[in-house]
């Protein structure tokens, strides 16, 4: 994606300079192993995608300035689905590639039970896709009554028009946007 690289620098040097201020820091990453019809050969990009983050491959390894962070928690999403939401998928800090049943049977480990599990009352998002990974899982936290902030220029969406749409849509739900030197209070 374009800007991909340039966003996961961005992070990594965000959270090296502000991650103390944080009492957990997650990512969140396409763990897709049969995601039905979100892949296809002719892909629209808005909800079906060429191949991408295959689980097991190069491809869905978390990028390596975020990889160098050392983070001890991370969710991986999309197994047998699109996926769009961090709150879809399960704690797993393991490259292995799951069976359905074992996604069914980590089910409980959830980005909000993780999150509740360590009394965590709001959330910063930041990554890729702003237009639609980072949308849903910001939406999914303020429904679940997380108080969400959005670094939207430590995102990046797949267009323009579709992270305005995505930027609208999260200022109308009460998510609060933020940009650079705002980061952190």
């Amino acid at each position: 994606m374009e800007g991909g690289n340039a966003v996961a620098e961005a992070i990594g040097t965000f959270v090296q300079q502000y991650g103390d201020q944080y009492a957990l820091i997650v990512t969140t990453q396409d763990w897709h192993i049969e995601p039905g019809p979100h892949w296809s050969e002719q892909p629209d990009y808005v909800d079906t995608w060429p191949v991408h983050g295959k689980a097991g491959t190069p491809n869905a390894q978390l990028h390596p300035a975020i990889a160098a962070l050392g983070l001890d928690h991370h969710i991986k999403k999309g197994q047998y689905c699109a996926a769009y939401s961090g709150f879809e998928g399960i704690e797993d800090n393991t490259d292995d590639v799951p069976t359905r049943e074992q996604v069914q049977a980590h089910a409980s480990q959830t980005l909000e039970q993780l999150l509740r599990d360590h009394d965590i009352t709001s959330v910063d998002i930041m990554g890729i896709a702003l237009s639609h990974c980072v949308r849903d899982t910001a939406l999914d936290a303020q429904r679940l009554g997380f108080e969400t902030r959005v670094y939207t220029d430590l995102s990046v969406p797949v267009s323009v028009e579709l992270g305005e749409q995505a930027v609208q849509r999260m200022a109308q739900s009460g998510i609060t946007l933020l940009e650079g030197d705002e980061y952190v209070d």
